[in-house]
């Protein structure tokens, strides 16, 4: 009997050693296109680049006055193309390439002009050329959210001077810090979807260039209601599809966690909505159609950062925070402090972006139906400390730099039309063009 015992222990080394070695071989062999992950891809591209074309720009057009709706629309429009050909010269390379010594902070230029993004090139299982542009959707609208802040009363001379260096100078390098390999992502902060590189960082260079520019004549004695809500409803519905691509197409693959992501969104946004709605109801006796658009907005900003790790139920309390929070920031303290965010970019977009991004830190918790807190995180107490420093960096650095980009195209071009030009309204006065034949 004991003389078998080699040859058995032969026979069971040679049968797990055939089981170890597909795995071994796999794990040595570069990554493949997966077609699946890739289709999904191309839908999710498609569906974060209509948020901003045609998605927002109906949503702020209508918000405006009717003399202002063209220029809204336009603005979106030439912002969708400016940051296009910044992101495949420098901005994709900067973003999301090794910046060597200088990686904590930004990449390096060795895929300027697209070098190296090629038809075989992937990206983990997708094309690299897919990945890039995928990104660049998220460059796009980023920018494009600050309109909101100044609408109807910037030069667009200076507005597409601004939105270059603010790309360039803001949301490349906070794009490389949380998902590019920089400081922000190795200290463990979760941003699945961009509530800081999108939302808080949009939504503070929004503050201050309502600051800078100061209000608009005749506000807030003035009445300036929305010229049409059909558009601004019209223009949220395509944000709340749209978002699916923007947070379910940050898994960068058709899996459980992309599936995830779409449903705690739907949850989230549905909860943000209603919110908003009864709080306007209770304070106003009436629940207003804007508001339940404005506050479904909300939604989808405060589960961006979430999106890949808050669970269902989560996702319902990240709606409901954000949403009353950020109606809070809209309708009391912009009334408060007296500055003039036309479209509430700093109140949505900045409020809500940070409520979701702390509250990131709470549902990530598998106790409370999460996926898991950052590898090496202890606790729900430290993983809100690190996003409490995510978002304090995105502040104080987005904050500043727009500041003084701001600061320094006034001083140059100057940043205001002229206070005729905002009483013709900037349709006719910058663009020589009327949206609506009277």
């Amino acid at each position: 009997m004991y003389s078998l015992q080699p040859r058995r222990l032969a026979t069971h080394a040679l049968a797990v050693l055939s089981l170890l070695l597909p795995a071994l071989a796999l794990a040595d062999e570069p990554p493949t296109l997966s077609s699946g992950d890739t289709a999904w891809m191309l839908t999710a591209t498609a569906l974060v680049l209509f948020m901003t074309i045609p998605g927002l720009a109906l949503f702020y057009a209508g918000l405006v006055r009717s003399k202002n709706v063209l220029s809204v629309l336009m603005q979106c429009f030439a912002i969708t193309g400016l940051i296009t050909l910044i992101w495949a010269v420098y901005g994709y390379s900067l973003a999301f390439t090794d910046g060597g010594a200088m990686n904590d902070y930004i990449g390096s230029l060795d895929k300027a002009f697209l070098s190296g993004v090629t038809v075989d090139a992937l990206s983990g299982t997708i094309p690299d050329s897919l990945f890039m542009t995928f990104q660049m959707t998220f460059a796009i609208i980023t920018p494009a959210l600050i309109v909101g802040a100044f609408a109807e009363r910037m030069k667009f001379s200076a507005m597409l001077i601004f939105m270059a260096l603010w790309v360039t100078l803001v949301y490349i390098p906070i794009a490389h810090w949380v998902w590019g390999g920089g400081w922000v992502g190795a200290m463990g902060a979760l941003d699945f979807a961009g509530g800081t590189v999108v939302h808080i960082n949009a939504g503070v260079a929004a503050l201050m260039a309502a600051l800078m520019l100061g209000r608009r004549k005749g506000y807030p004695t003035t009445a300036m209601p929305p010229h049409n809500l059909s558009f601004t409803v019209i223009g949220a519905s395509m944000l709340w599809v749209g978002w699916f691509g923007f947070n379910a197409g940050s898994e960068l693959a058709a899996d459980g966690t992309a599936a995830m992501a779409m449903t705690v969104t739907q949850l989230s946004t549905a909860a943000a909505a209603l919110t908003w709605m009864f709080a306007e109801w209770i304070e106003h006796g009436k629940p207003s159609v804007l508001g339940i658009a404005t506050g479904a907005v909300a939604g989808l900003v405060a589960i961006t950062p979430a999106s890949g790790t808050a669970g269902p139920m989560g996702a319902i309390a990240i709606g409901f925070a954000g949403s009353l929070l950020a109606y809070f920031a809209s309708t009391k303290v912009k009334k408060w402090l007296g500055y003039d965010d036309s479209l509430d970019v700093w109140g949505v977009h900045g409020v809500a972006g940070i409520v979701g991004a702390i509250l990131t830190g709470v549902f990530a918790a598998p106790v409370l139906g999460g996926a898991g807190l950052a590898d090496g995180v202890d606790g729900i107490g430290g993983q809100v400390w690190i996003q409490l420093v995510s978002v304090a960096a995105t502040l104080v650095y987005g904050g500043l730099v727009s500041l003084a980009l701001l600061f320094l195209i006034k001083v140059t071009i100057g940043l205001r039309v002229t206070e005729e030009q905002e009483t013709e309204g900037l349709d006719l006065a910058l663009h020589d063009e009327r949206g609506y034949i009277i």
